[in-house]
């Protein structure tokens, strides 16, 4: 089967659950009300979706390792840091905590920050190697984690539910002013992944290789990781931390795909996240009746899913 057809394929299924999923139980009584509450959350599905599908596979591209995501860099552990210190800082009911711009706001421009710094200090160095990146991003997140936990271990009990409410990701409280503020550096950030698709398909047959046909890798290199941060950030900062969802989606688009174009694997992933993401929502809302968050099913699945990558790729 050709990849146009599969990918003709997921969009049908994508509008299929899309449509289960904002219509089910919709009369002419309530449908102003129901449309107001599904709607925000479906186009915060979709963004979620394609940001951390479309980040991941790039990100594979440039590590040239097809088992790592972006959360490698510790923006999830920063994340948890961030809004443990706000509520630790400043208490339940202050303006950066109940605020949901003003806390998104502040997410995002550290996270940014962070990366930032992350990269500048890293790529001054005239000898640099990505994976000695990732060993930073690695610690960091060890430290952000570790932080964020003694200082939850303080917090006053009675504002912990609070916490808790963030520690997973969840497109039950997403603010829709939030989703269509996401909507502008999400797209310029998918335009630019989609600008840069074919020198990313030259990288992906080795650095080398790419230098030797006219590729600037190592600023190519900084360009995707800042790219992806912002992603990164703001898919985060939206509907909260997703561990394992970059790693499942694009595994299976390349699986699925027999293409290399990263255009295709583009759209092939970011779809497969959007059927994978509503249908997974709807089950937790129409079968599980809410006893649980979707990225826990997701981080689930992705830990086995992620073992036995490691496992296949060590018997190969």
């Amino acid at each position: 089967m050709r990849d146009s057809i599969k990918i003709a394929i997921l969009a049908i299924a994508s509008l299929g659950m899309a449509a289960v999923f904002v219509g089910q139980g919709l009369t002419w009584d309530n449908y102003e009300f129901f449309l107001s509450l599904r709607l925000p959350k479906l186009l915060s599905i979709v963004l979620a979706a394609v940001a951390i599908s479309a980040s991941s596979l790039v990100f594979q591209t440039i590590t040239n390792n097809r088992i790592l995501t972006p959360s490698i860099l510790g923006f999830d552990s920063l994340y948890m840091l961030v809004q443990t210190v706000l509520l630790f800082v400043f208490g339940s009911t202050s303006f950066w905590v109940i605020d949901s711009i003003a806390n998104f706001s502040m997410s995002v421009t550290v996270m940014i920050l962070f990366s930032f710094a992350l990269f500048h200090f890293y790529f001054k160095s005239k000898r640099n190697n990505v994976f000695t990146l990732l060993l930073i991003g690695i610690v960091c997140g060890s430290v952000f984690s570790s932080l964020a936990n003694f200082l939850a271990m303080l917090i006053d009990p009675n504002e912990f539910a609070v916490l808790q409410n963030v520690m997973f990701a969840s497109f039950n409280n997403v603010k829709g002013e939030l989703v269509y503020l996401s909507l502008i550096p999400l797209g310029l950030s998918l335009l630019g992944l989609w600008l840069f698709a074919p020198k990313l398909d030259v990288l992906w047959l080795g650095v080398d290789n790419a230098t030797s046909l006219g590729v600037n890798t190592k600023r190519l290199t900084q360009i995707i990781l800042v790219i992806v941060s912002v992603m990164v950030a703001v898919s985060t900062a939206l509907v909260g931390p997703v561990l394992f969802f970059g790693l499942i989606t694009v595994s299976l688009a390349r699986q699925m795909f027999s293409s290399y174009q990263h255009r295709v694997l583009i759209i092939a992933s970011s779809l497969l996240a959007v059927v994978l993401l509503v249908s997974g929502q709807w089950f937790i809302e129409k079968v599980m009746a809410f006893e649980t968050t979707v990225s826990v099913i997701i981080n689930l699945v992705g830990g086995l899913y992620f073992m036995f990558l490691l496992l296949r790729t060590r018997i190969q």
